[in-house]
C-alpha cells in the first residue's frame, strides 16, 4: 500500500496508525483488498515504511506492526513480541497478574492480553488482529503455556471494523481466578465480568492508599464493582468501607471478596449520584472517598454532557467528606484530559466551600505503557487530594 505525499511524516516519527484518506488509492486501490489483509506499506516515493495491515472499510484502516519491511508475521514473530511484553512485567511485579500485553504500547495494535496466572483473557479488537488468531493463540501457548485462554471480543469497539462480538474459550477456563494484589485476594470472573475481568491500570495507584489511611478510617468506593479500592483500604486497616455500584452482580462480588479477606463491607446499590445525595441527607461523613467512574467521555461530542457528570460526581463526594478528607478522583476518558479534570475538581470544590490540595497525580501503572507517539495509550488520570473547609 502506496501513500500520498507527506503522509508519512507521522509513520517515520514513531505511529503506527495509518487513516484512508492519507492512501494513494489510485497507486494501490483499497476496493481491491480484502478486510483484515496483511499489507506493506511504503510512501509516495515508493520508500519502505514497514509491514501492518488493512481494513479498507475503516476510517483508521491501517497499522503498522513493524518497522521492517520484509517482515515475516507468523507465529515466531509473534513469540518475539509476547517475550518482550512478559519479560518487562516480570520485571516489574512478583506475581503473575497484570496487563501482558497492551495494544500498540507493545507493538501489538489491536491486541489486549490480561494474565490472570494460568489463565489469559485476549481482546481482539481489529480486523487485522482477527485475521492473524491462529498465530497468535499458538504464539500465547508457545510463551505462557495458559491452563485456558478466554478471548473476550465483545467489545463495542470491534463494531467500527465490521467484526462479529463472540466469547470463545481455548483449553480449561474456570469459573473464576483468585488474583493476589499487595496481599489482598479477590476473586476475578473468567466470563461476563466488567472488561476482561478485573482492572490492573489502577493496582499501584490503589498501593498508594497505605499513607492515607487510618485505623479510624471511613472509606467511601464509588462505582466500585467487585471492590478493589475498598478491600486495599480495609487491608490498610480502615475501620468501615461502603461500596457503591448500580451491578447487583458486582457488589455480591464485593461482598464474597470480603469475605475471602475475613472482613467486611457495606454495599449500596444505585446510581452514584442517588446513592451519595442520599448518605449525604442521613448525615454521613467519609475521611476518604473514591470516584472511580466508568468512562464518561467516549466521544468528542460527548465532552460537554460528561465534563458536567464528573464535576457533578465530584461535588457530590466533596459533600461527603470529613473535615480533612481526603478525595481521589480518577477518569479514564481518553477524551478528558488531566488538566480539565484538575479544573474541574478546583471548580467543584470552590463551590463546596473548600479548599483542595493536590497531593498526587495519578496515572496508569507500567504495566499499561504509554506509546510516546500515540496519547491515545495514556488514558487514566486522577489526583489525590485533600479537602480543607475555607
Amino acid at each position: 500500500m502506496r501513500l500520498k505525499n507527506h503522509e508519512e511524516r507521522r509513520l517515520r516519527a514513531g505511529h503506527l496508525w495509518i487513516y484512508s484518506n492519507e492512501i494513494d488509492s489510485a497507486k494501490t486501490p483499497l476496493k481491491t483488498v480484502s478486510p483484515g489483509s496483511l499489507c506493506r506499506w511504503e510512501d509516495a516515493r515508493g520508500k519502505p515504511l514497514g509491514a501492518g495491515y488493512i481494513n479498507p472499510h475503516a476510517l483508521l484502516c491501517g497499522r503498522l506492526l513493524t518497522g521492517q519491511f520484509d517482515a515475516v508475521i507468523d507465529s515466531d514473530w509473534f513469540v518475539r513480541r509476547f517475550e518482550a511484553a512478559l519479560n518487562l512485567r516480570q520485571r516489574l511485579y512478583t506475581t503473575p497478574y497484570y496487563r501482558v500485553v497492551y495494544g500498540e504500547a507493545d507493538g501489538l495494535p489491536g491486541l489486549v492480553v490480561d494474565r490472570y496466572g494460568e489463565v489469559l483473557v485476549v481482546q481482539i479488537g481489529t480486523a487485522g488482529m482477527e485475521g492473524l488468531k491462529a498465530k497468535l493463540l499458538s504464539a500465547l501457548q508457545i510463551v505462557f503455556q495458559p491452563r485456558g485462554i478466554v478471548l473476550r471480543n465483545d467489545s463495542a469497539a470491534r463494531e467500527a471494523e465490521d467484526l462479529p462480538l463472540y466469547v470463545e474459550e481455548v483449553g480449561d477456563v474456570p469459573e473464576s481466578v483468585v488474583i493476589d494484589e499487595s496481599g489482598i485476594k479477590f476473586e476475578v470472573m473468567m466470563r461476563g465480568g466488567q472488561k476482561t475481568g478485573w482492572f490492573f491500570d489502577q493496582r499501584d495507584n490503589r498501593d498508594r492508599l497505605a499513607r492515607y489511611i487510618t485505623p479510624n478510617s471511613r472509606v467511601l468506593d464509588v462505582f466500585s464493582y467487585i471492590g478493589g479500592w475498598a478491600l486495599r483500604a480495609k487491608g490498610y486497616g480502615a475501620a468501615e468501607a461502603v461500596c457503591i455500584d448500580s451491578s447487583a452482580p458486582a457488589l455480591e462480588g464485593a461482598q464474597r471478596n470480603a469475605a475471602l479477606n475475613g472482613t467486611t463491607l457495606e454495599t449500596l446499590r444505585g446510581e452514584a449520584l442517588d446513592v451519595m445525595k442520599q448518605l449525604a441527607t442521613s448525615g454521613r461523613k467519609f475521611d476518604l472517598v473514591v470516584v472511580d467512574p466508568p468512562a464518561l467521555i467516549k466521544r468528542k461530542r460527548d465532552h460537554e454532557e460528561g465534563l458536567g457528570l464528573y464535576g457533578r460526581l465530584n461535588r457530590a463526594a466533596l459533600n461527603l467528606l470529613a473535615p480533612g478528607g481526603i478525595l481521589v478522583s480518577c477518569s479514564c476518558s481518553h477524551h478528558l484530559s488531566a488538566e480539565e479534570l484538575q479544573r474541574e475538581l478546583l471548580r467543584e470544590s470552590r463551590a463546596a466551600g473548600k479548599r483542595l490540595q493536590v497531593l498526587e497525580q495519578l496515572a496508569q501503572g507500567p504495566d499499561h505503557p504509554v506509546h510516546p507517539a500515540i496519547p491515545e495509550t495514556r488514558y487514566l488520570k486522577g489526583f489525590i487530594c485533600s479537602a480543607l473547609q475555607e
